[in-house]
């Protein structure tokens, strides 16, 4: 497991100890969430559900059917 050392503001330290103390982690594996968070290769979840949320796209062929009927073209 690697470690790394990260330098802080004083205002960005007191933010984030607040932030730590109320999620009852420590302060590393807060920061590894934060981490793994925005590395992951998935949707989170709140979007995977949206699937099927809306009406899917009409297909070409549908979107043509308002159209209606074209004008005989004249001959050149």
């Amino acid at each position: 497991m690697g470690q790394v050392t990260i330098y802080l503001e004083d205002e960005i330290e007191k933010k984030m100890k607040i932030a730590v103390d109320s999620s009852h982690l420590s302060k590393s594996k807060w920061i590894a969430n934060i981490i793994k968070e925005k590395v992951t290769d998935e949707w989170p979840e709140s979007i995977s559900a949206l699937s099927g949320a809306w009406k899917d796209i009409p297909t070409v062929e549908e979107m043509r059917l308002a159209n209606g009927t074209d004008v005989k073209r004249e001959d050149f």
